[in-house]
């Protein structure tokens, strides 16, 4: 099982990640894998100290891509969305 700062890849900042975060208080994480639903909710509490209320993952298939006559894929990579308790934000990553 990886460790809590393994857990959380990264964040997923696109236009549909931040119309959900203006919208609903939903923030979007690139995590491990093999992260569970109660690990990433332990991480995300213990790395930016907040209260969250849900994860919903899905497991997202690495694109083929083409570069001349070679193809290659990317890699599969899974995809947390997390719901904070009301009134509470992550300030350091999605309001810059």
């Amino acid at each position: 099982m990886p460790t809590i700062h393994e857990i959380v890849v990264r964040p997923v900042i696109t236009e549909k990640s931040s119309a959900a975060f203006h919208e609903r208080q939903e923030y979007t994480f690139e995590v491990h894998p093999k992260a569970t639903k109660p690990a990433i909710k332990q991480a995300i509490e213990a790395l930016f100290g907040v209260h969250v209320e849900g994860v919903w993952t899905s497991n997202r298939r690495g694109k083929t891509r083409r570069v001349g006559k070679s193809v290659g894929t990317r890699n599969n990579w899974k995809k947390a969305i997390v719901r904070l308790r009301e009134g509470e934000t992550i300030e350091e990553i999605f309001e810059g």
